[in-house]
């Protein structure tokens, strides 16, 4: 594995093969990805970095946008060397990667999008407004509890100690002044993507688990059914962070999905 910076953002690129880029999501840094990366690593050139105000990444400049974390994305792309490759997006990655495929189609030859919103309504976007206001006036401390309790199911909290305590670390890293302004853009950039997201023409993946309570399986319908010849894969009995929980379920799909749709 090579880790090196470039600009303003930190990085790291594993594996042989053709690209594949790699978004994580609120809260969270490139290491979130580690339990997807041996099957990935295997068939492709993986990049992965820490958004802005995450992990060694410095913060965003105000105001901070979706774009703002699109474009991040786009100039490490560059960077890189990257003209155009796949683009996976957990969560806020999976806004991010489409906001990116929105304003550079030209940048992206597919997208997989995991976990992420699409058309809330009025009131899922007030319980995520809610903990933004809490991040605000408390820090990241003050949604952690409930947040590993959407992200996790109790069984697997129980049996991984390690885990759990690793994505606490994480989360009470992030700036308490930063970390609510990000946590803003997941609630003002939502309608943003979802409005825009009929626009892209590129082969998409939605996946999702159906007992993800803040990103929901209708959700994932509604996003799926906005582009023609999208594909969805909703797996049973995983929360948010289903990811970790069962990765295999997760890379499988990827990996049968890029390999039949991506020339």
């Amino acid at each position: 594995m090579v880790k090196t910076r470039t600009g303003e953002t930190d990085y790291t690129i594993s594996g042989e093969g053709p690209w594949l880029v790699l978004v994580h999501g609120l809260g969270m840094r490139r290491e979130m990805w580690a339990p997807l990366l041996p099957a990935l690593e295997r068939h492709y050139k993986v990049l992965t970095y820490d958004l802005g105000g995450h992990g060694l990444s410095p913060p965003p400049a105000d105001p901070v946008t979706l774009r703002s974390f699109s474009e991040q994305l786009l100039g490490l792309m560059d960077d890189v060397g990257i003209a155009r490759a796949p683009l996976v997006g957990f969560s806020l990655g999976g806004m991010i990667v489409r906001r990116l495929a929105m304003d550079h189609p030209e940048h992206a030859s597919a997208l997989v999008v995991i976990a992420s919103p699409h058309g809330r309504t009025e009131a899922e976007t007030a319980a995520v407004q809610t903990r933004v206001d809490q991040a605000t006036a408390h820090g990241p401390a003050a949604t952690i509890d409930a947040a590993i309790e959407r992200w996790f199911n109790p069984a697997y909290r129980d049996a991984h100690p390690e885990a759990i305590a690793l994505i606490r670390r994480a989360i009470l890293a992030n700036d308490p002044k930063v970390y609510p302004k990000i946590y803003q853009v997941l609630v003002d950039g939502e309608p943003e993507v979802s409005a825009g997201l009929a626009a892209i023409r590129l082969p998409l993946l939605v996946l999702t688990g159906d007992a993800d309570p803040g990103n929901t399986v209708a959700m994932a319908q509604g996003m799926a059914a906005c582009v023609p010849g999208a594909e969805l894969k909703v797996f049973g009995g995983l929360r948010h962070m289903g990811i970790w929980e069962n990765p295999d379920t997760f890379t499988g799909a990827m990996l049968d999905f890029l390999k039949r749709r991506v020339t």
